[in-house]
């Protein structure tokens, strides 16, 4: 079964394009079409008791490091509960 392709990490909605090392990875070493090398690892989640409120001040917090001012990190974080790790929480 093939999966579709994701343009988005489906736990921090990372860009999947700008994962310094092309995408996280499965238990087998391959790698995963839905979520970047930070949030998951060897076909685990990197921090698995994270929620998605964890998850959307983490990324908030990254967004602001960059630069980006605090209204845009936040709203750079109102999709992360629809992703694919979060929907079914």
């Amino acid at each position: 079964m093939s999966q579709k392709p994701y343009k988005y990490c489906q736990s921090c909605s990372m860009p999947l394009s700008k994962d310094p090392n092309g995408g996280g990875t499965e238990a087998d070493g391959s790698l995963s079409p839905r979520f970047c090398s930070f949030c998951y690892a060897d076909g685990r989640f990197t921090a698995p008791d994270m929620t998605v409120d964890d998850m959307r001040l983490l990324v908030k917090n990254k967004v602001k490091e960059m630069g980006f001012p605090g209204f845009l990190a936040s709203f750079f974080t109102l999709s992360i509960p629809n992703l694919e790790r979060w929907k079914t929480k």
